[in-house]
């Protein structure tokens, strides 16, 4: 137990106790210091916690900044003359105007015969055996081919200009039956004009159900009229039908005719006969919750069901055109069509000069059709894409915005791509330099505050209905290859941009705040971890899924990088594209009487030979290389799980491939020869006196690396990834096929080092002319035989495979045909 202790009194102190003692209350201006001290406590904690959420949404909003200096695109800078044009690359045959809600134009059509297919957008799975532009200028007229099974329609189209709104334009369409086909075949071709949330359509029907033309109006156009006359040819059988309904949507037009026809209709030509006509349409209920279609939008469809041959013709004819000459049609329109065909021969011709380099004009009508296919593949977009970045949880819309830009593929990537855009305008800017500045002013009208460009432009809802939704979110700490600087620096070697071209230097002089910016970012998000390196952002971290994770990012998608992504790792082709950028930045401000110090200071370092050998060159592969934590012991496995006791077989998951690492990784040089361990050569970073330019054309040379007979494959034969595929639905795909925008490159290097003085002149001479007869004549031969440029070619038969018609940089070949550099 414890004892209490007791207090012992003093001597002369009374023991009993007192009253309790009390403090003093504090005086009042105590109180008024402690309530101002919790206030202003308060103040400081809400203005730390607002300041805290306004930076979090400055940084949220960032992404979807767009740029603070005037656009490059100045107002009203489309012409009269480029207003109209065949802007709808996804389409067989359309029309429509630079404009965001463009009223549009388009052809459909239907074979009679055996179950109906309606083509209408460009699709493989329609298997027609060749499609295509045949002659294009870019602006007024164009002449494309397509054959389809049993028939061939050729379409053609001319502008004239007149008025204030683009002037009148006209179609003509002629049907010619194979010799082998069977007679009497029945067709109907379907023409249209939608609107899209703005302005008018009034069908104007003839009897009972045809309809002679279409009256309408816009913001853009004011009013204008659609007639169609009557067809020539089918025996003057002719059956007509119509459709006027609501347009829910330009990428539901397909949807709205296919489910309008009824096959209650009889042809009188040759007899009776059934066929599939225009009827009622009747609109499924949409979605609960979703928003009725705007009530301007509208569609109309001339239906003309006749048999081969025939030649149909459509006018669109502007009100704002005073004086008429006449229509549009018949004889006029023959002698308009056959004068524009003379003036495009004639200007190939002198551009290109192909029969001075010995072709045959077969090969040459060849190179105008890829010239064509490009030209008029180059499409007019408007709308938002969605993007993401780490302020943002969820992605939001990028500001609603215009792109005229070339696509890659009609039926594939029907829309632009950053980094193909840059190749595709070297030959569009060869052909006609304003057209490549108004598609680099619009794809430079798209960078944010930051400097970023979203590399995949997916604009608009038939843009949208293309493309998986795995692709569509566009992430702002990704790049793609700066190649927009191969064109620029073509304006610029253009003599009438280099020396004082007004045009051209007032656009380079908008253009340049914003390639500054672009040019910055790269160099604050893409850096590597050394001085004067650099590493691709946004590989695919999967450990399991990927035999090598991918890098989309570098354009190269596939092609094998270090095993196991991470920020240790150095990337031999950005560096060099970033040589390229620092050089043609210099160039530029100097052009225009600014400072260009640093940007030269900067190719001076991106092109030290010691340098880059010192950070890239692989000993063991005797080549170039990527840099990074890397194993080449991984192979893909199937898992195959494991029933516990007790489960039924058929509810364990499915067997699944995944990677194992037979051996760790550690930083090193990544064993792959290929495309990438090329690119101080493509670039034309080596110096012509180096040393490793005599191995680079060992390499290139090598039939058991990189060299076929149809050009250079993507990866070479001794490599451990050479055509292996990366999971069990992912082809290799840079992994071996031949690829011609890099062979391009290629040519092009070979040409540059046969031109100067070293060592290696003669040798880069001989190669050149050899990889340069290989790559035209598979190409040339591929087109003749399966009618299309391709995506890639197998490099061991030649064969064109993965997208058709590839007709984005696949027509570069017209470049190397010209030997135009």
């Amino acid at each position: 137990m414890t004892r209490e202790r007791r207090r012992v009194p003093s001597p002369g102190t009374d023991p009993r106790p007192g009253p309790p003692h009390r403090r003093p209350p504090p005086p009042a201006r105590d109180w008024t210091r402690v309530l101002l001290l919790a206030l202003l406590s308060c103040v400081i904690g809400l203005s730390a916690f607002s300041y805290s959420a306004y930076t979090r949404w400055c940084a949220s909003v960032r992404v979807v900044t767009l740029h603070p200096a005037p656009p490059v695109l100045t107002p009203n800078s489309t012409s009269p003359d480029h207003f109209w044009g065949s802007y709808r690359p996804q389409v067989y045959f359309g029309m429509k105007t630079r404009s965001p809600r463009s009223v549009v134009t388009g052809l459909m059509w239907l074979s009679q015969a055996g179950a109906p297919s309606l083509r209408h957008t460009c699709e493989q799975s329609d298997r027609l055996p060749r499609y295509g532009w045949l002659m294009h200028d870019g602006v007024n007229f164009g002449v494309q081919e397509i054959r389809d099974h049993g028939y061939t329609l050729t379409t053609e189209f001319v502008k004239r200009p007149g008025g204030q709104h683009g002037g009148d334009w006209s179609w003509r369409i002629t049907g010619t039956p194979e010799e082998s086909a069977a007679p009497g075949q029945l067709v109907s071709l379907m023409f249209y004009v939608a609107t899209d949330g703005q302005g008018t359509l009034t069908p104007h029907i003839e009897g009972r159900s045809h309809l002679t033309h279409v009256t309408g109006t816009s913001e853009e156009l004011g009013g204008f009229r659609i007639r169609f006359p009557k067809p020539e040819g089918a025996g003057g059988h002719v059956s007509y039908n119509h459709l006027s309904a609501v347009s829910p949507g330009l990428h539901l037009l397909t949807d709205v005719v296919r489910s309008s026809l009824s096959d209650r209709f009889s042809h009188s030509g040759g007899g009776k006969r059934r066929y599939f006509g225009l009827d009622t349409y009747n609109p499924r209920p949409p979605p609960p919750g979703s928003p009725p279609p705007p009530a301007h939008s509208r569609l109309a469809v001339h239906q003309v069901t006749l048999h081969l041959p025939f030649r149909a013709e459509v006018l669109f004819e502007s009100d704002s055109v005073g004086r008429r000459p006449g229509p549009l049609s018949a004889e006029a329109l023959s002698s308009a069509l056959a004068e524009r065909r003379r003036d495009m021969e004639a200007r190939f011709r002198r551009t290109f000069r192909l029969e001075e380099k010995g072709f045959a004009p077969d090969q040459v009508a060849f190179a105008r059709a890829a010239l064509s296919n490009m030209l008029g593949g180059m499409g007019y977009f408007y709308g938002s894409s969605l993007v993401q970045s780490r302020h943002n949880p969820e992605p939001v819309p990028y500001p609603p915005a215009p792109l005229f830009t070339a696509v890659p593929s009609r039926s594939f990537f029907p829309r632009g791509f950053l980094w193909d855009e840059g190749f595709h305008l070297l030959l569009v800017a060869r052909w006609d330099a304003a057209l490549a500045r108004h598609s680099l002013a619009h794809w430079l009208d798209l960078i944010n505050a930051d400097g970023w460009i979203p590399r995949e432009q997916i604009l608009g809802s038939e843009a949208r209905s293309k493309v998986p939704d795995e692709f569509v979110v566009q992430r702002d700490e990704n790049a793609n290859p700066p190649t927009l600087f191969l064109a620029l620096r073509q304006l610029l070697a253009t003599e009438t941009d280099a020396t004082g071209g007004e045009e051209g230097v007032r656009f380079l002089r908008r253009a340049l705040p914003r390639l500054r910016t672009w040019y910055d970012w790269f160099n604050v998000t893409q850096t590597g971890p050394l001085p004067l390196t650099y590493r691709w952002r946004g590989r695919d971290r999967d450990a399991l899924r990927f035999l090598n994770p991918k890098t989309l990012t570098s354009g190269l998608d596939d092609y094998p990088r270090a095993s196991h992504p991470s920020e240790d790792e150095r990337h031999v082709d950005l560096r060099c594209w970033m040589a390229l950028a620092s050089e043609v930045m210099a160039d530029a401000s100097e052009l225009l009487g600014e400072d260009s110090g640093r940007y030269r200071e900067a190719r001076r370092a991106l092109t030290d030979n010691a340098l880059l050998d010192q950070l890239h060159w692989s000993e063991r592969l005797g080549a170039y290389a990527d840099y990074g934590n890397h194993t080449p012991r991984v192979v893909l496995e199937w898992e195959r799980p494991q029933a516990t006791p007790g489960a039924r077989p058929q509810d364990l998951p499915p067997p699944r491939l995944v990677r194992v690492v037979k051996k760790p990784p550690r930083l090193q040089y990544v064993g792959a020869l290929g495309y990438v361990s090329l690119f101080p050569f493509l670039l034309q970073v080596l110096t012509p006196d180096s040393p490793r330019l005599g191995h680079v054309l060992d390499n290139l040379r090598d039939e058991g690396k990189l060299w076929t007979p149809y050009g250079l494959r993507s990866l070479s034969k001794s490599s451990p990834l050479y055509l292996q595929r990366n999971t069990e639905h992912d082809a290799p795909y840079w992994r071996g096929p031949i690829w011609v925008n890099i062979n391009y490159l290629a040519v092009r290097a070979l040409h540059h080092y046969a031109g100067v003085g070293g060592p290696h002149r003669e040798r880069a001479a001989d190669i050149y002319r050899e990889l340069r007869e290989n790559l035209v004549s598979n190409l040339y031969r591929q087109y003749t035989q399966t009618g299309y440029l391709w995506e890639q070619y197998n490099d061991g038969t030649g064969r064109g495979q993965g997208c058709f018609p590839f007709t984005g940089w696949s027509s570069l070949v017209v470049l190397i045909m010209a030997e135009e550099y």
